[in-house]
């Protein structure tokens, strides 16, 4: 069994255990506000809405970036609304092959929740396999789960800077190289990182093997010998990056702040291509 994913079988079954899980769902894409909506036209049985923007990030801020860590209080109160209890497994899914589930995965670990695992395929996965959606809101219980922060490394702005671990961008390509970008201050890329995008991850919308995400990694020049650093835009879908290398084997280290963050001091150097 995976550490950082799990199947639909698995989940129907932890779900009928003595000790089921929260199930959380995640559904965000960057431009999109239609997320509540989705999920209350059909959910997971039991599965809590949360909102990426205002649950799992701090209010965006060009010195901190677009999704910054939420405070640890705050993350622990959000993870109560949704019934998570202390020493419970949590699991949680999207429409967009882990994408933004991915977010809360690494938040929850970063806050101190050991058992957190993605439904790898999301809620398309649970469909197709001729399980049963929920429609409308769940309210669940209060939960009593405890976090404490940083129990999963992180990186800021100034250790990124010159640094001589591998960096790795997951961003789309076009993004990397500087020739489109939709949101942050200045086209490009950190220098020293190599273009690394969470969509070559996926396979028809799942993860893929942990052989070949390992295979991947390592022609990307991450190896077991040193740390990983990765970034993204604003820190969500490089916790995908993250899962994908726990999933291959590797650990790896979050830059939060990213290159929303970075693109906005002009202090810092930035490079296309």
């Amino acid at each position: 069994m995976s550490n950082v994913l799990l199947t639909v079988d698995e989940l129907a079954e932890a779900m009928l255990s003595s000790r089921p899980p929260a199930v959380l769902d995640v559904r965000w894409q960057l431009g999109r506000d239609d997320g509540p909506e989705q999920y209350r036209q059909g959910h997971l049985p039991g599965a809590v809405y949360v909102d990426l923007d205002t649950e799992l990030a701090a209010p965006a801020e060009p010195a901190r970036g677009r999704h910054p860590l939420p405070d640890v209080a705050d993350l622990q109160a959000a993870a109560r609304r949704w019934g998570v209890d202390a020493l419970a497994p949590v699991v949680v899914y999207d429409d967009n092959g882990g994408m933004s589930a991915a977010r809360a995965w690494w938040l929850l670990r970063w806050g101190g929740v050991a058992d957190v695992k993605i439904l790898d395929g999301g809620v398309g996965a649970w469909r197709d396999a001729g399980m049963r959606l929920s429609k409308g809101d769940a309210t669940p219980r209060g939960g009593t789960v405890v976090l404490t922060g940083g129990a999963l490394p992180t990186v800021d702005v100034d250790d990124v800077d010159g640094t001589d671990s591998p960096l790795l961008d997951a961003r789309a390509g076009e993004r990397f190289r500087g020739e489109v970008e939709p949101v942050d201050p200045r086209p490009g890329h950190i220098p020293g990182a190599v273009s690394a995008p969470t969509s070559d991850n996926l396979i028809d919308g799942r993860f893929r093997p942990a052989d070949e995400l390992r295979s991947r990694f390592t022609d990307l020049g991450v190896d077991d010998d040193r740390d990983v650093i990765v970034y993204c835009g604003s820190g969500v879908t490089a916790a995908h990056e993250i899962a994908a290398l726990e999933h291959a084997g590797f650990t790896a280290t979050l830059y939060p702040g990213s290159y929303s963050q970075w693109s906005s001091d002009p202090a810092r150097a930035v490079e296309r291509g």
